[in-house]
C-alpha cells in the first residue's frame, strides 16, 4: 500500500537532482561570473568565468570576503548592496569598478539577487557580473568618432548601397543647407546635379566592388539651387563579414580654393597678355600712324559740308582711339590725358555712329532718351571704350534682329549724386549660372567670338572712375534680353581743364551734328 508514494518521492528527488545538474552546468558554462556570497560578503561559490574575469582561482577566493575584489574608494557601495539585500530587494545592472588579481580595474555590470532559506529568510546573494570594458572602450570610441564627426569642417554623410542616406552630420547641414531630418532616408541624388546622375551610378558600381575613391572633384546643389565645388572622398563600409553594405562621404567645399586657382590661372593670363600687348602695341603703332595721316589728307581734300568729310572724320577719331589702346596695353601704359568735361550722350552718340552699320544689318532699332542734363568729369577715351563694349556686345547678343534701348538720367542717391546709364537688348540673355563670372577677365559667352575681355576692361574702367556696373538678364524665350545699369557719380568740375578745341577735339565733338538714325 506504501509503494506509490515512494515511487512519487523518488521521482521528485530525481527531478529535483536533474535540476540542481542543469543549474550547476549552466553556472560552470555561463560567460559571466556568478559569485555568491552570505550577508557578512563572505565568497561562498566561485565560478569559472569568474576565475576567467579576475584572475582568482576558486581555492583563493571562497571563504574570504568579497571586499577584496572592490577598490577602497568603493567600499560603501558594499554596504549598501548588502542593506539592500537583507531588505530583500534586488539589484539589476548596476555599472561599477571591480579589481582583478593583478590590480587592474574591470568595467562590470552587477545583477545581484538575494538568496533565501525554505522559511524564505535572506541568507545571501548570487551575483552576475559581466565584464563591460570591452564595450565601454567600444562605447567611448563610438562617441568620439561622434563628437568628431559632428564638430568637423567637412561634411560627413553615409549611405547605403542603393543611395539612400543614412547618417548626415552638422557640417552637411551648413554645406548644403538641408537639415538631417530633410535628408535621412533620401535619395544622395537630392544633392547631385540632374546632369551629374550618372557620376552615383559609377560610384555604388566601384562601392559594390569594394573600391575607395579619393578626392573625387565635382559638383554638388545646395539647398537654394546654387551649385558648389566639392571634393569627395568615399570609402565603402563593410559588415562583421566583410560584405560591403554602405558607404561614407566625407565632402569638403572648394569653392573658394578653385576660385583662387582660377584667378592665378588669370593672372598668368593677364600678365602673358601684357607682355604680347606691348609687343603688338610696338608693331602695329607705326602703320596706325600712318593710317591716321591719310585719313587726315584725305578728310582735307573733301568738302567739308559733304557726309564723307564727317565719316572721315569719326574714322580720324577712331583710329586715334585705337591708337591710344594701343599704347594703353591692357592697363600697362599709364593714361596721361587729363579727365574732361563732357555730356554722357555725346560719347554715346559717337560709338552708335561707329556701329551704324553693324546695328543696321542685323536688322537692329535704336531707341535713346538722353536726359543727362549736366556735364560730368569723365576721360573720354575710356567711356567711348566702356560704351563701345557694351554696344557690341548687345548687337552679338541680337543678329536677328531687336531692339537696343539706350536711355542716360541725372540720379540722386545716399552715396552721392551722379548720372545712371542703362543699355538694353532684346538678345538671347545670360545663362545665370555665367552672371557670377561675366566680368572675369577671358570669360567669354560667345564662344570663338568673343576675348572675353570687354565686360573686364569696362568694369575696371567705371569702377575706377568710382562708378558701378550691374547686369540683369533673362533668357526664357519671348522675353529675354540683357539691361547693363552703368552709375559715374559726379566729380567737381570747377578746377579741372576743360577740352581745348584742336583736329582730335573738334573730332571728338562731330557726333554732336551728325545723328545715326537707326
Amino acid at each position: 500500500m506504501n509503494a506509490q508514494p515512494t515511487r512519487t518521492l523518488s521521482r521528485d528527488i530525481d527531478a529535483d537532482r536533474h535540476a540542481r545538474f542543469r543549474l550547476a552546468s549552466i553556472i560552470e558554462s555561463t560567460d559571466d561570473a556568478i559569485v555568491c556570497k552570505d550577508l557578512d560578503g563572505i565568497v561562498t561559490h566561485w565560478n569559472p568565468a569568474a576565475t576567467k574575469i579576475f584572475g582568482y582561482e576558486e581555492d583563493e577566493v571562497v571563504g574570504r570576503s568579497i571586499l577584496m575584489l572592490i577598490p577602497e574608494e568603493l567600499y560603501s557601495e558594499e554596504e549598501e548592496i548588502l542593506r539592500k539585500l537583507k531588505a530583500g530587494e534586488r539589484i539589476i545592472h548596476r555599472e561599477t569598478i571591480r579589481l582583478t588579481k593583478t590590480g587592474e580595474r574591470v568595467q562590470v555590470s552587477l545583477t545581484i539577487s538575494p538568496i533565501r532559506d525554505e522559511n524564505d529568510n535572506v541568507i545571501g546573494a548570487a551575483k552576475v557580473a559581466r565584464n563591460i570594458s570591452d564595450q565601454k572602450k567600444a562605447d567611448e570610441s563610438r562617441f568620439r568618432l561622434a563628437a568628431i564627426v559632428e564638430s568637423a569642417d567637412d561634411a560627413i554623410i553615409s549611405k547605403d548601397l542603393n543611395g539612400i542616406v543614412k547618417s548626415w552630420n552638422d557640417a552637411a547641414s551648413r554645406i548644403f543647407g538641408f537639415e538631417a531630418a530633410e535628408m535621412i532616408g533620401q535619395s544622395i541624388l537630392k544633392i547631385i546635379p540632374d546632369d551629374l546622375h550618372y557620376e552615383e551610378e559609377e560610384i555604388l558600381r566601384k562601392l559594390r566592388d569594394g573600391e575607395r575613391i579619393d578626392h573625387y572633384e565635382t559638383t554638388r546643389t545646395k539647398k537654394n539651387g546654387v551649385l558648389l565645388e566639392v571634393s569627395v572622398t568615399i570609402s565603402p563600409i563593410r559588415d562583421e563579414t566583410g560584405r560591403v553594405i554602405g558607404a561614407s562621404k566625407i565632402v569638403r567645399d572648394i569653392s573658394d580654393r578653385k576660385r583662387v586657382e582660377r584667378l592665378l590661372i588669370q593672372s598668368e593670363k593677364l600678365s602673358a597678355t601684357g607682355r604680347m600687348a606691348a609687343a603688338v602695341a610696338h608693331e602695329i603703332n607705326n602703320p596706325l600712324e600712318s593710317l591716321i595721316n591719310l585719313v587726315f589728307l584725305a578728310r582735307q581734300s573733301s568738302p567739308e559740308k559733304g557726309r564723307a568729310h564727317q565719316y572721315l572724320l569719326t574714322a580720324e577719331n577712331e583710329l586715334e582711339r585705337v591708337s591710344h589702346i594701343a599704347r594703353q596695353t591692357l592697363g600697362y601704359y599709364r593714361d596721361t590725358n587729363s579727365p574732361t568735361e563732357a555730356y554722357l550722350h555725346d560719347l554715346v552718340q559717337n560709338v552708335l555712329t561707329v556701329y551704324r552699320q553693324t546695328l543696321l544689318s542685323a536688322g537692329v532699332i535704336v531707341e535713346t532718351q538722353f536726359n543727362d542734363l549736366q556735364k560730368i568729369v569723365v576721360s573720354r577715351g575710356e567711356m567711348i571704350q566702356v560704351f563701345s563694349n557694351l554696344v557690341s556686345n548687345s548687337a552679338d547678343a541680337m543678329r536677328h534682329g531687336g531692339t537696343l534701348y539706350i536711355a542716360t538720367r541725372n540720379v540722386k542717391r545716399a552715396s552721392g549724386d551722379g548720372i545712371q546709364i542703362v543699355i538694353r537688348d532684346e538678345g538671347t540673355g545670360i545663362r545665370q549660372e555665367y552672371l557670377d563670372k561675366i566680368f572675369e577677365p577671358f570669360f567669354s559667352t560667345k564662344g570663338n567670338l568673343g576675348t572675353g575681355i570687354g565686360l573686364w576692361v569696362a568694369k575696371q574702367l567705371i569702377e575706377k572712375r568710382g562708378g558701378q556696373i550691374s547686369v540683369a538678364t533673362n533668357t526664357e524665350s519671348g522675353q529675354s534680353g540683357t539691361t547693363v545699369t552703368v552709375f559715374l557719380p559726379f566729380q567737381p568740375s570747377l578746377s579741372l581743364p576743360v577740352e581745348q578745341p584742336n583736329e582730335t577735339a573738334q573730332s571728338g565733338k562731330s557726333t554732336n551734328y551728325l545723328k545715326p538714325r537707326i
